[in-house]
């Protein structure tokens, strides 16, 4: 089984919605499983469905049945990839990395710094190029990158 891990907005999910000036983080983080022989058996487009349909299953009773789980054992997120089957994604696509200028002028890249890095850790920023471009920060073992490198069909999708 494979699982691919995110943090999903729960800001639009709440009902009532939380106050727009709200500061807090309001996320919570939804695995994805498959089994691998069915990832390999199909085409990417599979694999970003169930992500989607998961996503869009996250609703406002999901979300409280969580903070309801949490609450009744308080636990610590475990980071890494503990069976090799793992990826997590984090940051957010939204945050506009790019815009900052500290006096040094517009940003040439943006990394995550050391923190929380592991095998299988995917950090997604808004792309420089703007336009609903992403920039991907992928954490990997370097035989996992080995074989992502000689896939023709995920390479067709990056540059």
């Amino acid at each position: 089984m494979t699982t691919f891990r995110m943090a999903v907005n729960c800001r639009h999910r709440l009902e009532p919605r939380l106050d727009p000036f709200y500061f807090g983080n309001a996320i919570q983080s939804i695995p994805t499983i498959a089994p691998a022989e069915e990832l390999l058996s199909r085409d990417l487009s599979w694999g970003a469905g169930l992500l989607h349909k998961n996503v869009v299953a996250h609703s406002d009773a999901t979300v409280r049945r969580g903070v309801a789980g949490w609450e009744s054992e308080p636990r610590l997120f475990p980071l890494g990839n503990f069976d090799g089957a793992s990826i997590t994604m984090g940051s957010s696509p939204r945050f506009p990395m790019y815009n900052n200028d500290f006096g040094w002028g517009r940003p040439l890249a943006v990394r995550s710094g050391r923190a929380n890095k592991f095998d299988g850790k995917i950090s997604a920023f808004p792309g420089r190029e703007e336009n609903g471009s992403v920039d991907l920060e992928v954490v990997l073992a370097p035989d996992t990158m080995a074989a992502l490198e000689d896939d023709f069909e995920f390479m067709q999708y990056v540059s």
